[in-house]
């Protein structure tokens, strides 16, 4: 297993749980999360830059 640091820029939602399930599903192509943060907002663009760490099974392309 291997951990990779990660970032991503997500779409605002229009529930706090809709985001959160928006964030989970992008990191999950990157490989299990197994933390994240939201570290900025962009209000004039309605996003979220995200900021993780996920595992991925050795030789999986992250």
């Amino acid at each position: 297993m291997t951990t990779h640091f990660i970032t991503a820029e997500i779409e605002l939602q229009s529930s706090p749980r809709a985001l959160e399930e928006a964030i989970i599903q992008t990191l999950q192509q990157q490989g299990e999360p197994l933390r994240w943060a939201i570290t900025a907002i962009d209000s004039e663009r309605q996003t979220a830059q995200v900021e993780a760490v996920v595992v991925t099974k050795s030789g999986q392309a992250s």
